[in-house]
């Protein structure tokens, strides 16, 4: 879909549908007040008559308005105006772009952006406008020989705003459609199958993004340079499948040649079963997500080429099946990781701590300046904080201070837990300097405090997304979360510059 910047007033502008907000108890907005005007009160008439009161979700369409140019005009029910904030804002943009996609109007002027949302500035308003709509008209139907078609789908949607903030209106949906195609990137990515979305297809993927941007360099090492590395803990999980386990790396130099690269890493299990530690069969095919960590590496790394980002990313990508095979790992087996540390496997579905491990360490051949490490960890994450905020462990406050910030400025918030030295005790084992699990207490934060054993010589961060990463019922499918949290966090790092 195609974005624009408009500066008119509601009822000159020629379009196929003209977006405006009405609040609670029929209180027009000030853009809506203005077309109301313009049309000898239209508006007003129509809601005395009871067609909408405004409350949250509500949604009218009008064709052909008397005294106006646009072919329909699409009321969006906000709320009460004093409690309009910053989430019900997303929510009033996701109802109009859905309503606007179902009218037959090809193209529209939203005049949301006008509203006060929890004192959120223009370039907020407008960047989410982009993402939002985006996500809202994405069909998951790659795969379908017959796809669902709306007979004239949205196709261009302009932002009305005041004429001195053009330049920022127009800076904004820069960032938001780079920010929506990784997040959309993602999403298709966690999505397919397992059958399709092998570790080898994973790395096809981010060799055709290095394709797009010659500041990006891929590099992609096999099962046998892996295993010459030392790379026990990955390698294992690999053991029971026939499909071979990949690691992946996205090298982007947007800054100084000189600067130390933000190292992303991000967990790439393919498909889950457990291993020998065999899941429950409800739901397993939801273990397709179990690379949803990859996938916003890899959407992140998208966005940082479409903005052209002024900053040095690394990513880092361990991909593999977890399944059980003749070959396959089994409880009470012992590994060697990249770091030399060994590790008793008590559980084979406490794979991704595994895999990680060995990428964490790897890391530290960049150089990095932080390390932030993204995985569908632990179900015990899904327990704590539900589906609205991912877990955040880290051995740095400051560093665990700007993926908040950033998570809340994207409206993609985390969480802070607690990475005490009291948990490393669960940890212990008899017979290898650690085991891969700590006990059914505090699940999320003994997965962290493993890891953490591999991140010891850098500022490190990780962000356990396993309740964020994808929706199940109605809504089923991958979200792409966290990667407004992770754009938004290397946004913040190059300041003024972008």
């Amino acid at each position: 879909m195609k974005f624009t910047v408009k500066s008119e007033k509601p009822a000159t502008v020629k379009t196929g549908c003209v977006v405006l907000g009405v609040y609670e108890r029929r209180k027009l907005s000030e853009a809506a007040s203005l077309f109301d005007k313009s049309t000898r009160g239209l508006l007003t008439s129509l809601l005395k008559g009871g067609d909408m009161d405004g409350k949250c979700g509500q949604t009218l369409i009008l064709h052909h308005p008397r005294g106006a140019k646009c072919e329909r005009v699409l009321l969006i029910g906000c709320g009460k105006q004093s409690e309009f904030n910053d989430t019900r804002y997303r929510n009033a943009v996701a109802s109009a772009a859905a309503a606007v996609n179902r009218s037959g109007a090809s193209d529209a002027v939203s005049y949301l952006p006008g509203l006060e949302a929890g004192g959120r500035d223009t370039y907020w308003k407008v960047r989410q406008l982009a993402e939002v709509s985006t996500r809202v008209l994405y069909k998951p139907d790659q795969l379908k020989s017959k796809k669902d078609k709306t007979s004239r789908p949205l196709r261009r949607l302009a932002v009305n705003v005041d004429s001195s903030d053009t330049d920022i209106a127009l800076k904004a949906l820069n960032h938001g459609q780079a920010i929506a195609a990784g997040i959309q990137l993602a999403r298709m990515l966690g999505d397919l199958p397992g059958n399709i979305c092998t570790p080898r297809y994973l790395a096809e993927q981010a060799r055709e993004l290095g394709k797009t941007c010659k500041q990006l360099k891929v590099s992609v090492l096999d099962e046998a340079a892996m295993k010459k590395l030392g790379m026990g803990a990955l390698l294992s999980v690999a053991r029971g499948s026939e499909e071979p386990a990949r690691l992946i790396t996205l090298e982007y130099r947007g800054g100084n040649p000189d600067d130390r690269p933000v190292a992303l890493v991000g967990k790439g299990v393919t498909f889950d079963s457990g291993g020998i530690s065999i899941k429950p069969s409800p739901a397993m095919d939801e273990m397709k997500y179990d690379m949803c960590g990859a996938a916003s590496v890899l959407g992140t790394l998208k966005a940082c080429v479409d903005m052209e980002l002024p900053i040095n990313v690394v990513g880092v990508i361990p991909a593999t099946e977890n399944l059980p095979g003749g070959n396959a790992s089994k409880p009470g087996d012992i590994v060697t990781s990249l770091s030399g540390q060994t590790i008793e496997v008590l559980n084979t579905d406490a794979e991704g701590r595994l895999i990680l491990c060995d990428a964490l360490s790897y890391s530290e051949k960049f150089n990095p300046e932080v390390v932030v490490d993204i995985a569908t960890l632990t179900g015990a994450c899904v327990i704590a904080l539900g589906s609205h905020a991912a877990g955040l462990l880290s051995n740095d406050d400051e560093l665990a201070g700007e993926l908040l910030r950033a998570g809340t400025a994207a409206a993609d918030r985390a969480w802070h837990m607690p990475l005490w030295e009291e948990y490393q005790e669960q940890l212990d084992s008899n017979f290898a300097d650690m085991a891969n699990i700590g006990g059914r207490e505090a699940g999320t934060i003994t997965a962290a405090c493993f890891l953490s054993r591999f991140a010891g010589n850098y500022h490190w961060a990780h962000l356990d997304i396993a309740g964020v990463a994808w929706k199940q019922g109605k809504e089923k499918g991958a979200t792409g979360r966290p990667v407004g949290l992770l754009t938004q966090f290397l946004l913040d790092r190059c300041g003024s510059d972008c």
